[in-house]
């Protein structure tokens, strides 16, 4: 597969009043057309930094990050982010959020648009609904039809699933998968859950402690859909926790 997006020797820094705190430091890798990448590491070790980078969202001292072989320094349709804080706005419907990023279009299209990922991602019926009805799961659901609607290139997610509990996130991982199967995206996720990394992910890099560095970049060679308590989903599980410095059988 052709290279999607591509980090080459990326550093961070941020200069506070007292003392220089170095977070990144020569981060490269590389992520393929229509993989899922999954990112982990220590808290605090500039997870979320990273993908804002990625994303065009936040500025790096040194290094490059190019999408399709061009430098990318800013953010544009190429990606879409969702992150833990989540982006649905609370005065619009459902679908009035889904239509919103395709302004420029003929309403017909729009309202069609909504209404197929709405059903896409388990939402027929509440096209109508504003956030506030909604269920957290559901929630979740409408953010990432909002995402995908614009069909963009690459789905940035940072914690997507963190305020959902682990039933609501397991059903949400299972609908993803379904939806990537349909439709082909690059998809770069940012998560503290090891399981919910080998449940997803082609490929998980494990970051180091700060100032940060990619520390081990494991392959995941096993077929979707994966089934969690397996004994080579264990075993891979156990081989990320050592390089994150957690014994296994303690967790």
């Amino acid at each position: 597969m052709s290279v999607k997006l591509a980090v080459t020797a990326v550093t961070k820094s941020f200069i506070g009043q007292e003392r220089r705190l170095d977070v990144l430091r020569d981060i490269s890798f590389e992520v393929a057309d229509g993989e899922f990448l999954a990112i982990v590491g220590p808290s605090g070790c500039g997870k979320s930094t990273l993908l804002a980078i990625l994303a065009g969202l936040a500025r790096y001292d040194h290094g490059e990050v190019s999408i399709d072989g061009a430098p990318h320094q800013s953010a544009d349709a190429h990606g879409i982010l969702i992150s833990q804080h989540g982006s649905i706005f609370p005065w619009l419907t459902v679908e009035q959020n889904l239509k919103f990023g395709l302004d420029g279009r003929p309403n017909v299209e729009r309202v069609r648009l909504a209404r197929h990922y709405s059903a896409l991602v388990g939402l027929e019926g509440f096209e109508s609904s504003y956030p506030h009805e909604l269920s957290g799961g559901m929630l979740k659901r409408a953010e990432l039809a909002r995402a995908l609607v614009v069909k963009p290139d690459i789905l940035f997610m940072d914690e997507p699933f963190s305020a959902l509990d682990a039933l609501m996130s397991l059903r949400i991982r299972h609908e993803l998968r379904k939806i990537l199967e349909q439709e082909r995206h690059t998809v770069i996720m940012v998560t503290h859950d090891v399981e919910e990394a080998i449940h997803l992910a082609d490929r998980i890099i494990v970051l180091s402690q700060r100032p940060t560095t990619v520390q081990a970049v494991i392959e995941v060679p096993l077929k979707h859909p994966r089934h969690l308590a397996g004994p080579d989903v264990q075993a891979l599980r156990a081989s990320i926790l050592r390089e994150l410095g957690v014994e296994a059988d303690i967790v």
